[in-house]
């Protein structure tokens, strides 16, 4: 059988493989931060153990971290007490620390890439799930939890079973007002939310080779939403171009020979894998959620699925459940239902491009009134780019609040929560019961149609506002 892209990397990783069980999986790179860390030191202190190859850990203040007033104390006690032990165990272990106040502090699946850190054919963990970011550079980048970080910090290896592979093909050319957000989404409607579930995926295609680094790192940070264990995409001169030059990619002669290495990171021709799925890209339109999980999204021109149409009974009390919990009727459209905040930031869409885009709708126009607007980069160099570009200054003509790096609204572990009942249109990449603050109903969608509901204050066709002297 021919190798994919995923088996050429995992082969080489392998350190031992247990016969009919997991393999010990060396790790390249290990991304740390405040939430996940903590058990773990104390876990290998308790062994009196240090870390064992702390040059290839990287550590980043991001969950916790208020995205006001970055240079006071954190008010909230846990959030704070979090923050002060992160930064005292990388200093016990020798760690590289981007904490609050540093320049290269941020969200940590944005801060890799844009630094040069991660790198095509890596092995990467992180204690977070979305750490499948990393995969857009042709690495294997999945997340960990607390006693997988500890095994890591002990041995610079981690057991993993080897998962089925997957192969998700979009060809074709995408339509106006489709990007990167509403490929994901739809993917994850058609195929479910658990539709990828024990499977490692490679999103292949011309309409996947046609998009940006960043584009492509949307998509792989989703594929954790479709249940699988990560996304990759095969690294290319895209991904050399948006590499070349950041603070710590190789350079000179390195460059060239790391270049030749990554050029064949490519499934082969005949590689064989164990599901294949092909979508026109065509058929992509622009996407919202509905409901409360990510597998719940429709054109957002659509209407919401009916219940009494799904014939499996499980299927059709989830969608009772979620209907009910976000305020919903079925067979309704969403277009014009007034929405009370918008939030662009997470590591999903918190990127310079991200905020090109808003920039690009918003230009020239000003927010709802009844709208809160919510502008979080995602990383310290995000906030200088946008600053350098004028996009700052164009978000606060149109009534936005620009916040400072983190995760923000994403997820409700720090200041920045939803109020209960109210909806959140966002470009962040859950929307569970709760996961923007108690009772919070968000609407997953594209920065394109989060800066469309901004300017009208209500769920909107990206396709159908007018232009801005209209």
């Amino acid at each position: 059988m021919a190798n994919t892209l995923f088996d050429k990397i995992w082969d080489r990783h392998v350190v031992k493989s247990i016969p009919d069980g997991p393999s010990v999986l060396y790790i390249d790179k290990h991304f740390i931060h405040e939430v996940t860390s903590p058990q773990a030191f104390s876990g290998i202190e308790k062994r009196g153990l240090k870390v064992f190859r702390p040059k290839q850990v990287v550590a980043t203040a991001d969950h916790n971290v208020p995205t006001k007033d970055q240079h006071l104390p954190i008010k909230e006690y846990l959030s704070r007490m979090q923050v002060e032990k992160l930064t005292e165990n990388c200093a016990n272990h020798n760690i590289e620390l981007y904490g609050l106040g540093h320049p290269y502090q941020g969200i940590v699946h944005i801060i890799g890439p844009e630094l040069g850190i991660t790198q095509p054919g890596m092995t990467i963990v992180c204690g977070d799930s979305h750490t499948s970011t990393h995969g857009a550079f042709g690495a294997i980048a999945f997340g960990i939890g607390t006693s997988e970080v500890e095994m890591v910090f002990a041995s610079q290896c981690v057991l993993q079973t080897k998962p089925k592979s997957m192969r998700i093909n979009i060809e074709g050319e995408l339509p106006p007002g489709v990007v990167s957000k509403d490929i994901v989404l739809y993917i994850i409607a058609k195929i479910s939310a658990a539709g990828a579930t024990g499977y490692f995926v490679e999103f292949a295609g011309s309409a996947i080779r046609r998009l940006s680094m960043e584009a492509r790192m949307t998509i792989c940070n989703m594929s954790i939403e479709m249940g699988a264990r990560g996304g990759m995409i095969a690294p290319d001169e895209t991904t050399f171009e948006y590499m070349k030059g950041r603070r710590f990619a190789p350079v000179g002669a390195e460059w060239d020979r790391k270049v030749a290495e990554w050029k064949e990171l490519v499934s082969a021709d005949d590689a064989v894998f164990d599901k294949e799925i092909f979508i026109k890209a065509e058929d992509i339109q622009p996407m919202i959620t509905y409901g409360t999980n990510p597998g719940l999204g429709i054109a957002v021109n659509s209407l919401i699925p009916v219940a009494e149409t799904i014939p499996d009974e499980g299927e059709r009390k989830n969608l009772e459940k979620a209907l009910a919990y976000m305020g919903l009727t079925g067979g309704k459209s969403l277009i014009g239902m007034p929405v009370q905040h918008i939030f662009i930031g997470s590591c999903t869409n918190a990127r310079i491009e991200d905020l090109r885009l808003v920039a690009g709708v918003v230009k020239g126009r000003k927010k709802n009134e009844h709208v809160q607007v919510m502008i979080v980069p995602g990383s310290q160099q995000v906030a200088r780019q946008a600053h350098e570009e004028g996009l700052d200054q164009i978000f606060i003509e149109a009534g936005f609040e620009i916040r400072q790096a983190g995760c923000s609204a994403c997820l409700g572990m720090n200041e920045d929560k939803i109020p209960a009942g109210e909806y959140c249109i966002s470009t962040s990449n859950r929307n569970f019961e709760g996961r923007q603050g108690a009772g919070a109903r968000t609407l997953l969608a594209s920065p394109l149609t989060a800066a469309a509901a901004a300017i009208t204050g209500v769920v909107t066709d990206i396709r159908d506002l007018p232009p801005v002297n209209s």
